[in-house]
């Protein structure tokens, strides 16, 4: 992980509808993870758009368990 390379990004959780701040790392390209929500612990599918030209993040998108990205 590169810690230049993250990005505060804010959320909101798919269950619960908390918001919190998420690191993301953009340094690895685009990517699937999970992300537990501080609030109410429920697993969250995150899927992170980084341009394969700039290395910029286009989108993250965050889904509950069971949504097909």
């Amino acid at each position: 992980m590169n810690e230049e390379m993250l990005l505060s990004w804010p959320a909101t959780c798919p269950y619960c509808d908390a918001s919190f701040e998420m690191l993301i790392d953009n340094s690895v390209g685009s990517h699937s993870t999970w992300e537990d929500c501080p609030q109410c612990c429920a697993p969250i599918q995150v899927r992170v758009a980084v341009s394969p030209f700039s290395g910029e993040l286009e989108d993250v998108m965050l889904g509950q368990d069971d949504d097909v990205f």
